[in-house]
């Protein structure tokens, strides 16, 4: 694992901070008021429930006679919430946000590895056919009725191993190769999507997938999403070396010793892992892996050391903060529209409805912040090649 200097290190746990923040302050924002306050005292309860369950159950296995069923009450906070509070918290919210900020950081850090694996700026996990790949899956579950997660997750892991094959030249995966490889077939599967959506009579859902969103999110979802991603982001830190090496040149890296094709296909194989992971329960959000590791290298540097880390941390933060935005702008957007007796925004909610309720999806919020952030990443490339 990488060693970090103090400032790193610090940078780390300022940004770890302000993740368990956002996590609890981001879980008390909604319809129904809960103070931010309140909202942490019921998940520490639910926490603390949880660490004495694994207690009594670890204690059962050993054999040993003892009574657990008290054994963290003395820092138990007064119960001070209903029964409702309790469920809008545990049962909707925190399960949203803490998927929220699972996918945050599968995305981040799959782009990171990417852009360091492929040593362009401009690279993402979905670079390579991974979102088409869960598009047709997910159309596929849709039409078919089957698990859409499942489908999707399969669909799209399959498609890395299509392309990682079709780009293998004597027995190297040339970086352009794997590229075009991933442009081709993304544009296969994007007309196989086009085929399910003609004539799927869940047209509506498979759209309303695409766009990207975590209306579904439910504590199963949760666990197996955990699971996969923590793996693949702890194998990532585990190659931070290794792209640091190769950002070097690929001769460089192999008289340094680095296995080259070996490293490519651990680290392709990694990121279409956690992205597809991230993809089967969210839907397709772009720019996520594009421009968090590219402002994360600009603020610390090249790195991979502490590049991968802070970019899963900011990846996370700013997901959850962006599916917030996303399900509560349309109610603030509704207020603003009542509040004014103006007859432009009179025919506006005529035309719309009500909002109040209404999620937008996430993945439109992301592509409001990412776009405008990719021209100007590709400008700033093209003035510095024709400098």
């Amino acid at each position: 694992m990488p060693r970090f200097s103090g400032s790193v290190r610090s940078l780390i746990f300022v940004m770890a901070t302000i993740l368990l923040v956002v996590l609890v302050s981001n879980t008390a924002i909604g319809t129904t008021n809960i103070p931010p306050l309140l909202t942490a005292k019921i998940i520490y309860l639910n926490l603390l429930e949880w660490i004495e369950g694994i207690i009594s159950w670890t204690i059962s296995l050993s054999g040993i006679s003892f009574d657990a069923s008290n054994l963290l009450s003395s820092i138990t906070p007064d119960h001070t919430w209903t029964d409702g509070q309790e469920k809008i918290i545990m049962g909707i919210r925190l399960p949203r946000v803490l998927l929220a900020a699972l996918v945050g950081a599968a995305l981040a850090t799959a782009g990171c590895t990417m852009q360091g694996l492929l040593k362009n700026p401009l690279a993402d996990p979905y670079i390579i056919g991974m979102s088409s790949g869960a598009a047709l899956g997910a159309a596929i579950g849709f039409t078919l009725l089957l698990p859409i997660q499942l489908i999707s997750f399969i669909v799209a892991t399959i498609t890395i191993f299509v392309v990682y094959n079709i780009s293998k030249v004597g027995g190297k995966v040339p970086v352009d190769t794997l590229l075009l490889a991933g442009i081709a077939v993304g544009f296969f599967l994007s007309a196989l999507t086009s085929f399910f959506l003609f004539f799927s009579e869940s047209l509506h859902q498979i759209i309303y997938w695409m766009m990207g969103g975590f209306w579904n999110a439910s504590w199963d979802k949760v666990k197996i999403t955990m699971i996969i991603v923590f793996t693949g982001i702890v194998l990532s830190y585990r190659h931070s070396w290794n792209l640091n090496v190769m950002l070097l040149g690929e001769e460089q890296a192999q008289s340094l010793g680095v296995n080259i094709e070996s490293v490519k296909k651990q680290i392709l194989v990694i990121s279409a892992l956690i992205t597809a992971a991230a993809v089967s329960v969210s839907g397709i959000i772009g720019f996520v892996g594009l421009i968090i590791p590219h402002i994360m290298r600009n603020i610390i540097g090249p790195d991979h050391r502490c590049l991968l880390p802070t970019s899963t941390l900011m990846g996370a933060i700013f997901l959850v903060l962006s599916d917030t935005f996303a399900r509560t702008f349309p109610t603030k957007i509704q207020t603003v529209l009542e509040s004014n007796d103006i007859m432009l925004f009179k025919l506006i909610l005529e035309r719309i409805g009500s909002l109040q309720g209404v999620d937008l999806p996430v993945g439109i919020v992301t592509a409001l912040f990412g776009a405008p952030f990719f021209i100007y990443l590709l400008r700033k490339r093209r003035k510095s090649l024709y400098a």
